[in-house]
């Protein structure tokens, strides 16, 4: 039996970008923390210095995701114009973009952070994504832009709408007649229904 070396330059990285991978291909149901170490070639007791559990891993997944998420809307809004309008073509675009091409990880993100044995570190995470969408609508309802009312009662359609295309586009359910222009029209029904009464 080769006995493997447990240094690895930056293992809780190479263990979360495996895992990611590993995701994408075979599922969750397939992440195990001593197949990840085989694949990296680390000792089977490697990786729960830094994961103690699978549930651990997959919440530092979880985590990630989220982060990159929020990143990336973020990153959305520079160089955009000050509208509600056109800051929330950008957030919607960018919020369809990262779930197609993760899939797999956007399905994990949102399962894992409501398991009870979710860590407080990753609810926190999780919410901060909405958040930035919620001071989106906030500030386009004191600019006028947006009808008034409670923002979580404004929010829901804008969040359903955009999470129900995203999963439409992954599923593969869209027509190719749909798909070409669906986001533009789901964009528009939901600047409809944010505007001002």
């Amino acid at each position: 039996m080769k006995n493997r070396p447990y240094h690895h330059g930056d293992l809780p990285a190479a263990l979360l970008a495996r895992a990611e991978q590993t995701l994408r291909e075979r599922g969750s149901g397939a992440l195990s923390l001593r197949e990840l170490a085989r694949d990296l070639g680390v000792s089977p007791a490697a990786p729960s210095r830094h994961f103690r559990t699978k549930q651990a891993l997959l919440d530092a997944l979880a985590m990630t995701g989220f982060e990159r998420l929020s990143e990336a809307i973020a990153t959305s809004q520079e160089g955009v114009g000050a509208s509600f309008a056109e800051r929330l073509d950008a957030v919607a675009r960018t919020y369809v973009g990262f779930a197609v091409a993760n899939a797999a990880l956007l399905d994990l993100m949102f399962s894992v952070k409501h398991s009870p044995e979710a860590s407080e570190a990753l609810g926190a995470t999780a919410h901060r994504w909405s958040e930035q969408i919620l001071g989106l609508i906030g500030e386009g309802q004191r600019r006028g832009e947006v009808r008034k009312g409670a923002l979580d009662r404004v929010a829901l359609p804008v969040f359903a709408a955009l999470h129900g295309y995203a999963g439409l586009t992954v599923s593969g359910m869209l027509p190719p007649e749909l798909a070409e222009h669906g986001l533009d029209d789901v964009i528009a029904s939901i600047l409809r229904g944010c505007e001002p009464e």
